[in-house]
């Protein structure tokens, strides 16, 4: 039996880790530093096991675990309560973050090896080997620091049962994530990148605050003795309290913080560039983690978005044009981190797609789903840099018969992102694509049909790109990797090898639930003790999809299997389509899309430069200098001339005071005399 204590283990058992390794182990036990990795897996570890304890015990009840709140601070009607959040959604999460948080720490024992202790055979991270000064165990002991502490805080976020409490740990996320993707702080494409991410998300932060600010505001003056800050309550409550114009703007707001978290347009520019960071960090933030959060929001208050039918369609249509959006500037990145971060800004606006047309159940499958095969790819480029030191696709080519594991496990990534079957992403991805489709004809609304058109030209366009990639790396002839890389920082020679096992065996464990997970979870089969959609209806009981409809199924494989032969036919050696032909032939939009729709320059030279350093700053400047300086000043002269004029009476001479005193008693006596 799951009691509470054992649940807030989940989330102190990784924050004790972040204390014992930042607060003990770093700056006193430095010679010690190699057992970092080992305290940070096995506190993960054990949060694993229990969150999985706490999801078997959630699917058996079929309902959410009551634990209650603790009352926190009370001023006034404000009661501050903290408290967990024991729901399906919760349960599915914590196996989730804990789960591929495990791995990646793993994975990152042998990435993130210190120099010194790596073999003439292998080559250490092309990123540390920049760091002259912090070179090997420090650089360990913080990097495992601040993994623990992004697991607690996402953990945290999951967890929570209070708005405010929820709001705390997303911005601790978006802490951790800014110091986690400058971790390579000496340089100055990773400082960039975390300050990027950190002011762009904050844009998105600042709405959510807002849809706080006014929840709070409208629910302040309640007189039916129910906490409003509360989640359960709000969900429950909350369309029956306010208008549908208020319940639309506090939904807005909300969508505005998901936005800005999961990298969905306009606010996605963040995201490819946070692939700064070390390989494994990204994969922690686009698997488990930060971007996911996102969706977790909008999934958290879904009942309230469902309540506002303008809030769901500003989320079809965001979800799919991203999806969509994102897609195309995957086809022209060479950078395969990025082309897997474009994927994953791309993959969760298929999940906001799903949420818009009323789909919970299909996008937090799919949620749940590409938590694997995404990670498993991140984890997979991390091994492909670890034997060419480049990211750059260019510099790549033949390594399929050096790197079998590596090839193979990034394959089954590849197919699963692309929706073949039997894979686990081709089951929540006809998921989606059902219930936008039924939603549209039987629901008779346009925009599910829209969102189901972007939806199909999103995986055409997700099966070319991610075997565009696979062929670049993995086929042809070796073409140099760092070695003629202008761009790569990386010393030593190129070993073109496997990585260490603790870098191969969790991608291969996650190569397992990439191909499995999707059927055993939510496939339209009966199963040995499972109904067919049993993750769907474990997530809302409610739940009333289409059924498995086997000429879509058909449809989108055929269109996916067409995006990979097409880029057989650009990418493979000797290839029947030239793609820089191609790319002359399609000039403008190449360019446009190489230059990301120059949505960077739009930022930087017009909303940065000229809005606000031109317009907004050099307002508050002239305000600040002409009118609160100039009161400030004002006030201050007053002050001290006023008081040279006091000082003259206070010259020490006892009859000068008798006198004003005397002249002070005759006129309060002639206003006491003559004033009635």
């Amino acid at each position: 039996m799951i009691n509470e204590t054992l649940i807030w283990l989940i989330f102190f058992l990784p924050l004790v880790s972040f204390a014992t390794i930042s607060l003990i182990i770093r700056p006193f036990l430095n010679q010690y530093s190699f057992i970092s990795g080992p305290i940070a897996i096995a506190s993960i570890g054990a949060a694993f096991i229990i969150s999985l304890l706490a999801l078997i015990e959630v699917a058996n009840d079929s309902k959410h675990l009551v634990f209650g709140t603790h009352e926190w601070l009370t001023i006034g009607n404000f009661r501050m309560t903290v408290g967990i959040f024991m729901d399906p959604l919760t349960a599915i999460m914590l196996v989730i973050v804990t789960g591929v948080s495990l791995l990646v720490q793993i994975y990152s024992i042998g990435y993130m090896k210190p120099p010194e202790t790596h073999s003439l055979n292998e080559n250490p991270p092309p990123e540390s080997k920049e760091i002259p000064y912090e070179l090997g165990q420090p650089v360990y002991a913080r990097y495992f620091a601040y993994m623990s502490l992004f697991t607690a805080s996402m953990l945290g976020l999951v967890m929570a049962a209070n708005v405010i409490q929820l709001f705390v740990f997303w911005e601790l996320v978006g802490l951790c994530s800014y110091l986690l993707i400058g971790f390579w702080f000496h340089r100055p494409a990773a400082a960039a990148a975390a300050k990027k991410a950190f002011i762009v998300t904050r844009v998105g932060d600042f709405g959510f605050l807002l849809a706080l600010m006014y929840l709070f505001a409208k629910t302040a003056t309640s007189e039916d003795g129910l906490n409003y800050l509360e989640i359960e309550t709000i969900n429950v409550h909350l369309p029956g309290l306010l208008t549908p114009l208020s319940l639309t703007l506090i939904v807005s707001g909300l969508f505005v913080g998901a936005i800005g978290k999961s990298g969905q347009f306009p606010l996605h520019t963040w995201l490819p560039d946070a692939m700064e960071g070390p390989t494994p960090v990204s994969a922690l933030i686009h698997a488990a983690t930060m971007v996911t959060a996102g969706v977790f929001l909008v999934g958290r208050f879904f009942p309230i978005f469902e309540a506002s039918p303008a809030a769901m369609t500003l989320v079809a249509l965001i979800g799919g044009g991203t999806a969509v959006f994102a897609a195309t500037l995957g086809l022209v990145s060479n950078d395969i981190k990025r082309v897997l971060a474009y994927s994953t800004v791309s993959q969760l606006g298929y999940m906001m797609l799903a949420l818009g047309t009323g789909a919970y159940g299909a996008a937090i499958f799919h949620l749940f789903t590409h938590a694997f095969f995404k990670g498993l790819l991140f984890l997979g480029s991390g091994s492909i840099n670890h034997a060419t030191g480049t990211f750059d696709m260019r510099f790549m080519g033949g390594l399929r018969k050096k790197m079998p594991v590596t090839y193979y496990t990034f394959l089954i990534g590849s197919l699963s992102l692309a929706g073949i079957f039997p894979l686990a992403g081709f089951w929540s991805k006809d998921e989606i694509l059902l219930n936008a489709l039924d939603s549209g004809i039987n629901g008779g609304s346009l925009t599910s049909l829209l969102v189901f058109i972007l939806g199909i030209t999103a995986v055409f366009l997700t099966a070319f790109y991610m075997f565009r990639a696979l062929f670049m790396t993995f086929e042809g002839e070796f073409r140099g990797g760092s070695d003629k890389d202008p761009e790569s920082k990386a010393h030593g020679p190129v070993h073109l090898a496997e990585p260490p096992y603790t870098m191969l065996v969790p991608m291969v464990i996650l190569a397992v639930p990439a191909i499995a997970i999707g059927f055993i979870a939510n496939s339209p089969f009966q199963l040995v003790g499972l109904n067919a959609h049993w993750m769907s209806h474990f997530l809302d009981p409610s739940w009333h999809g289409a059924d498995f409809n086997i000429i879509l199924a058909v449809g989108s494989s055929l269109i996916a299997f067409l995006g990979i032969l097409l880029a057989f036919l650009m990418y493979k050696p000797n290839p029947s389509i030239s793609p820089s032909a191609l790319g002359d032939a399609f000039k403008p939009l190449y360019i446009l899309l190489h230059r990301k729709y120059y949505f960077d320059e739009l930022y930087e030279r017009v909303l940065v430069k000229r809005i606000y350093y031109r317009g907004i700053a050099l307002v508050s400047d002239i305000f600040d200098r002409e009118f609160v300086d100039r009161i400030a000043n004002t006030i201050g002269w007053l002050g001290a001339n006023f008081g040279s004029v006091l000082r003259q009476i206070q010259n020490g001479q006892l009859q000068t005071y008798a006198t004003a005193t005397s002249i002070g008693i005759i006129v309060i006596a002639a206003i006491l005399i003559f004033g009635n």
